[in-house]
């Protein structure tokens, strides 16, 4: 058994509005923003471990999915009960759609990074 470095703490996507993608991802996600501060915001559940952060990046250049010149270097996996559901809440949030598939629903948030929704087993 291998022994661990160090636990996640948290995932960060860089911005140039973090304010509006951590009201994005709250209520994508059900968290809340739990600390705000002039260049990063972090959002998290109520006695969750992990959190989501949002970095100011006044320059950012969103990745383009599925275009390898600005690839999506990383992105969030969503686990939905109804798709379709999970789908319309999304867009109504602000994400535009990217791609479908039979096992998931690939979108961008607000400052263009890539995530998925995903349903099934």
């Amino acid at each position: 058994m291998t022994t661990m470095v160090g636990r996640l703490r948290t995932v960060v996507l860089d911005a140039a509005d973090i304010a509006t993608l951590a009201r994005f991802y709250c209520e994508l996600l059900g968290m809340s923003i739990l600390s705000e501060q002039d260049h990063w915001i972090d959002i998290g559940a109520p006695g969750g471990s992990v959190l989501v952060s949002f970095q100011h990046a006044p320059d950012h250049v969103p990745p383009r999915w599925p275009d390898p010149a600005h690839p999506q270097q990383a992105h969030l996996d969503v686990r939905v009960e109804d798709i379709e559901e999970a789908e319309r809440r999304t867009l109504a949030l602000g994400a535009t759609h990217l791609h479908s598939d039979t096992a998931f629903r690939v979108y961008a948030d607000p400052a263009g990074h890539p995530f998925c929704l995903v349903f099934g087993e």
